[in-house]
């Protein structure tokens, strides 16, 4: 199944996984820390109270982030980010969590092809790789779309007691964009 149709099947709390999962990957860029959206994952495993609250105490953190050097080259790959950050619903329901859902993994996997070096591939690249056709995508690309299908799976399968392994994959490719991006700077430097 594509990303896409796995999107348009998900239940409240896949895409508040989805976008918070796409957003986590991607905080590096804002200048946030690893534990900035933890209130947000504690908050898919409930009905979601205190969601917005949440929203609005991590937005103003992330507001007084720095993006690190190597991340701002080219295209805003900061601007996508705080895109997701902006896009956010106040609420945990309703179609705006389905249209977070889909900015974030746009903006995800268009980071992702910015920052990697081998990647010149267009935003129709992308728009491809989300409908299942992945032919010519980076490894870099490739790998965030895993990480999405996956998350994706893993709360349609799961439910809340899958948070915990969405969380770990998100981890794991936040790693992955910070090395990235400390690459780019040092590349940048030498």
């Amino acid at each position: 199944m594509s990303l896409v149709e796995l999107i348009a099947q998900a239940d409240e709390r896949g895409l508040a996984a989805s976008g918070l999962a796409c957003l986590d990957r991607c905080v590096p860029l804002l200048g946030g820390d690893d534990e900035v959206l933890r209130p947000l994952w504690a908050g898919l495993v409930d009905d979601g109270d205190g969601w917005g609250e949440r929203v609005a105490k991590i937005r103003g953190e992330l507001e007084a982030g720095t993006a690190p050097d190597g991340a701002d080259e080219g295209e805003d790959v900061v601007g996508l980010a705080r895109r997701m950050l902006d896009a956010v619903p106040d609420e945990r329901s309703g179609a705006q969590l389905r249209a977070w859902a889909e900015v974030c993994s746009v903006a995800a996997l268009r980071i992702h092809q910015l920052l990697d070096p081998l990647d010149r591939g267009g935003t129709e690249t992308v728009d491809a790789c989300r409908e299942g056709r992945t032919d010519g995508a980076s490894h870099l690309v490739a790998a965030e779309l895993r990480r999405q299908v996956v998350v994706l799976e893993l709360i349609a399968g799961h439910g809340a007691g899958a948070v915990r392994q969405a969380l770990d994959v998100s981890t794991e490719g936040r790693r992955v964009l910070r090395a990235v991006v400390s690459r780019r700077a040092r590349g940048v430097r030498g």
